[in-house]
């Protein structure tokens, strides 16, 4: 008997409106979820991680129906999954792709890791300037304390 040819593809149903999180670091899928606080959402959302990826090896893919992400938002997801793109889709078609950027400066979105920066103690936003975007390096406007991106704590 000859072997047919097998599909060995799995499909991911397409969402008409919403963002699509692709290429995330399979380790990083979870912590996406959580810093965008995706767990408390009812809109429909599709996860997949340890998928096959071409560029990256393996790779996670986070499909949210009609939700879009504001730029805090992305910069959370630039810190934890550098590699990712964002794409946005409208009426199932793509409007809008990019790869997502780690910004120079970082803005009410992690905490400083100092517990005696005025940030922990008083109502101010916390301030840091990327002082290394390959080793992920953070560097708090108050107190200078330096963070690396394993110990960064979101708000």
């Amino acid at each position: 008997m000859a072997k047919q040819n097998i599909r060995k593809e799995l499909k991911v149903s397409a969402i008409e409106n919403g963002t699509v999180i692709d290429h995330i670091p399979p380790q990083s899928v979870f912590l996406v979820i959580q810093i965008l606080n995706l767990n408390k959402i009812r809109n429909q959302i599709m996860i997949g991680t340890n998928f096959e990826s071409r560029k990256f090896g393996k790779k996670g893919i986070i499909k949210v129906n009609n939700k879009y992400f504001e730029s805090e938002e992305i910069n959370k997801i630039a810190l934890v999954a550098p590699s990712a793109t964002l794409i946005v889709i409208k009426d199932y078609t793509v409007v809008y792709k990019a790869n997502v950027e780690i910004p120079d400066n970082i803005n009410k979105i992690v905490k400083c890791i100092n517990p005696n920066c005025i940030t922990n103690h008083e109502k101010i936003p916390s301030r840091f300037s990327v002082i290394d975007k390959d080793d992920l390096r953070l560097q708090c406007h108050y107190c200078e304390k330096t963070t690396k991106g394993d110990n960064i704590q979101f708000i």
